[in-house]
This record gives structure tokens, sequence and C-alpha cells, in this order.
């Protein structure tokens, strides 16, 4: 800005008087001209302008204040949500001649946690500021810090980076413990986590969730950060959603979306996909409002996978279409599986389940005891197709054993109903193995969690054996604390095969009234495992409509 550009623009913006505010691109070229009002100037969208290389828009605001006041939060805001590369102040006085400038810039990471660097007041006539190297030097910094920070790299590319926020009544040690799950699931999503905010509160905001101020902070820790998602431990509304999508342009999801993409991704068989399908569209369709920004950020990568670009677009009418139709192809998986059910009830064997928080080793229990290869990985939900394996012991005996999808704190409703084919497993289950994570810090919430959840299924009057899984993690002072707590528990650890021997003698004892423990000894030596299979569900899926049929007949 030259000086008698200065003295132009403040001519007049008093003569009309009204602010002036000039979008200037790094080649010191306007892009946009605003006039405002006396006292503010409304920026118009500008999502559609061309963006620089980094992380910046490329664009500057320079505007006029018809008084001395310095820059307003709102100045500020629009400089942050916006991600301007400065914004420039410039005072006019009542005769319609420059007088001063201020001048805001946002600022890496840094050990004081600022959030920008503010000068002036400066006279207009003696600013020498060099605004492109100065913000070539900023996205410099800011790179650096974020490719150290996000160095890992999936597939050859770089995986997408989250801010993960608590908002909640709860005491903040209670939304720390949450957090670290979210951390824990966004990891599991193949996330990478670069910070977090928390913030307890009275009342939660039903406009935004958070307050404007905290939205700033956290939109520059988000910039800092290089991070270019955010993730809500909490479940958002429609509104909420809608309203953070107009305030920034991250991607913003929440606990929710968080579960259902780390399903989408572990779905392998056809029934389990199509229950994902239906979870997401369920979560989906209230959110079908118009054009909404937020479900236009959800196209591919983390929180979009599934059902995917397309069946974001369609309208209420087709979505509800295929809801119908994948609710119609589980009720027929249920009538299969229910008949299975009856034939192993007439076979008289006893059905035992696998219940617990995800990742506490179940498959790995059920791969132990039955001597198989299922799928088993230190990540969460691993899971989520039921596995059956029948294991025969000696004098003829044989037991069913069945792997279910592991439980969350919070497990959205919408996936309770769309798993509900595969839940109903346990409703025929004679014993239900609770199997826990002996050496989670978390013990006592995850066993609360789960047992809170048969509770809601109608499950609890089903015996239950607790299996303290992990034992060997623990030392000799945290095995008394957890006995002391779980009396009830056995102590084992899945990779251990004769660790099992008190849940094998367990576990034959409430399926085979009147048996001894004595007739386990030679167990490890000669139980064998079965694959009980289900030709009938295999049947089923292959009876399915491919993908590209599916999408023909409903105009996907």
């Amino acid at each position: 800005m030259t000086n008698d550009q200065a003295r132009e623009l403040a001519v007049l913006s008093r003569g009309i008087g009204r602010q002036i505010g000039v979008l200037i691109d790094r080649q010191g070229k306007p892009s946009m001209v605003i006039v405002g009002e006396p006292g503010g100037i409304f920026i118009p969208d500008i999502s559609g302008e061309r963006r620089s290389p980094g992380r910046l828009r490329g664009l500057r605001l320079l505007h006029t204040h018809l008084t001395d006041e310095a820059l307003t939060e709102e100045d500020l805001m629009d400089m942050v949500f916006l991600r301007l590369d400065a914004v420039t102040a410039l005072t006019v006085d009542d005769m319609g001649s420059p007088r001063d400038v201020h001048e805001a810039t946002l600022l890496p990471p840094n050990p004081e946690g600022r959030a920008y660097d503010i000068t002036g007041p400066t006279p207009y006539h003696r600013v020498t500021t060099n605004y492109l190297s100065r913000i070539e030097a900023l996205e410099d910094e800011m790179g650096r810090a974020g490719a150290a920070a996000s160095g890992s790299t999936q597939s050859g590319g770089r995986r997408d980076r989250a801010m993960l926020v608590s908002v909640s009544t709860e005491a903040r040690a209670a939304q720390e413990i949450s957090l670290r799950e979210l951390a824990d699931l966004a990891s599991t999503a193949g996330v990478d986590v670069g910070g977090t905010m928390i913030q307890r509160v009275r009342v939660m905001n039903p406009k935004t969730i958070l307050g404007k101020g905290k939205l700033a902070e956290l939109e520059v820790m988000a910039l800092q950060e290089n991070a270019g998602v955010i993730i809500f431990d909490q479940e958002l509304t429609t509104a909420q959603m809608r309203n953070l999508a107009d305030i920034t342009e991250r991607r913003i999801l929440d606990r929710t979306q968080l579960i259902l993409d780390i399903f989408a991704q572990h779905a392998t068989s056809r029934s389990g996909k199509l229950q994902v399908e239906l979870a997401q569209l369920q979560y989906t369709l209230p959110r079908l409002v118009g054009k909404n920004r937020a479900m236009d950020r959800l196209m591919g990568g983390i929180g979009g996978r599934g059902p995917g670009e397309t069946k974001l677009e369609v309208d209420r009418r087709r979505v509800r279409e295929r809801i119908t139709r994948i609710k119609k192809d589980l009720t027929e998986l249920r009538k299969r599986r229910k008949a299975t059910r009856t034939r192993r009830a007439k076979a008289g064997l006893p059905v035992v389940a696998l219940v617990g928080y995800t990742n506490a080793g179940k498959s790995t229990l059920l791969n132990t005891l039955t001597s198989s290869t299922v799928l088993a990985e230190d990540k969460l939900f691993a899971t989520l197709d039921p596995t059956t394996r029948r294991l025969r012991f000696p004098e003829e005996r044989e037991i069913i054993i069945t792997d279910t999808v592991g439980f969350i704190r919070q497990l959205p409703d919408e996936l309770k109903e769309a798993f509900r084919a595969t839940l109903e497993e346990l409703e025929a289950a004679d014993v239900l193995l609770h199997v826990a994570d002996a050496g989670h810090p978390e013990l006592e919430t995850h066993v609360a969690a789960v047992e809170d959840i048969l509770r809601e299924m109608d499950l609890h009057e089903i015996p239950r054996i607790m299996v303290l899984n992990k034992w060997d993690s623990l030392d000799d002072e945290q095995r008394m604390l957890v006995g002391n707590i779980y009396p009830e528990g056995i102590p084992a650890s899945a990779i251990d095969r004769p660790s099992l021997r008190p849940l094998v003698t367990a576990i034959l004892t409430a399926a085979f009234p009147g048996w001894h423990e004595a007739d386990a000894e030679d167990w490890a030596q000669e139980a064998t495992a079965v694959d009980e299979g289900d030709d009938e569900t295999e049947q089923w899926e292959r009876e399915l409509p491919s993908d590209d049929e599916t999408a023909d007949e409903h105009g996907r």
C-alpha cells in the first residue's frame, strides 16, 4: 500500500461513511473490493477463491476504520477462520485523512501458545512490511512443524491428521479418559492425532457446541498442527454440524462417524458390509437437509467410507429405498441364522459366546481354545462378523464357541440396530464368556460398559463367566487389586494355552451339569476344533446381487 493509495482509500471511506475493504493477493493485486457498514465489514464467501500452495489462502485483508479503534475481535476471527495471510486496519480521521495502521498475522506453534501477532499503531507513511517474504517464512515454519509432527505415511501418502475435541458437562478427568479412547479409535481409522482440546461446560452450546472464542483457538491449533480434520468426542446434532461447516473449512466428524468409518474399513463379508452401510445411511438420512457443506466434505477419506460419495448426493427417497432393501436382506440373514441355531439346539450342543470390550482379546482366545486362525489384531473392532467353531472334548463332548463384535462405550444406536443379525447370536448362548483386559487402566469402566449393553439387550440373565485376560501383563500388586475387585474372575492369558485350564474347567462345568474337573486332565492334548461354518449364510451371501447390480437397480 503506497501513501497515495492509503490517502485515496481514506477519502473514499470517509466520503461514503462506510468501511471499505480490499482483499489483496500475493502479487499485490486487488482480488475483491468490499463496502461495509460504518462499524464493520462483512466478507462474502471466498471458499472458491484460488488458494495458495501452502496452508493460508493467499489473500490479505486491508480495510478502513472510521475511528481510532484497533483491530477488533471480528477482524481476528475473520483472519483465523478464513485463513487470511494478514489483516490490516487503516484508521481514518474526521477529515478523511489516513492515520495509523494496525496489523495482525497468524503465528506458528510457539511455547507461549500465542495464536497471532498484532502490531501497531504505526503511522501509515512509516509502514514498510514486506508481506510476501513474511507470509512465505510463516508458511515454511508451519510446514516444518507439521511435517515433523505428521511424518508417518500410509500407502505412500500422508495420513489424515486430526484435532480431538471433548465438550461435556463431565469432569475433566472423565473427558481425558474418553479422549484417550477416541485417540485409539482415530489411530485404528488411520488418523494421526495432532492435538486435543477439552472444555467443561455447564450447558452445551446448541448451535456450535463450542463458543466462538474456543472455536477460534481450535482453528489456530489445527492450522499450526496441519490438521485437516476435527473430531468431536460427542455426537453432533444436524444443526451443530451444519453451523460448524459454515465456520470452518476443515472436515468435521463426531465419535459416531469415526466408529462407523472403522466398521466400514473392517467389514469383509457381504453381510458385514450391508450392516455397516445400513448404519451409515441411518446416520446420514436426517442430515440430508438441502446443500450441506458438512456432508459434502465426507466424500472419501476418514469418515467417508462405506456409502461413499454417491450416496451422500442422493435424496431422502432414494436413501429410504436403499435402507428398506438392506433391512429386507438382513431379515433374511436373521432367518437363516435362526435356522442354524435351531439345528444346533436340536443336536443338544451347548453354545458359548465370547463378549467383551473391543480389543480385549476375544479372537485370540478363540484361536487358542480351538487352534483356529481367526483374524486377531491389536486394534479396535478387528472382528465384525460372528465366527463360530465347534470344540470337541474327550468322551465325545462338544460345544459351540462364537466370537462376536466387541462393545464400546457410547455405542451408536445406528450400529446397535444394524448389527442385530450379528448380536442375535448371543441370544442362543447357554454361557457368555465376558473377556476383559485385566491390564487396561480403564478395566472397571470397560466391564461396566459391557454389563450395561448386555442389560439393554436383555442378555444379563444368561450365565456368565468373567475371563481376566492378559493376566501375565500384571505385577503381583496389580493382580491382588484386580482379584479383590473381581473375585469371580478367572485369570488367563489368551496366548498361553496351559493357562486356560481353569477357564476350560469353568466352561465345561457350566455347559455340562455334573461334569467333574478331573475329566479335563488331557484337555490340552486331546481337545480338537471343527470349523462349524454357516453354509446357509454363505449361500445367502452368494445369492445377493453384486454391487454393480445393486447400483444399477437403485440408480446410485
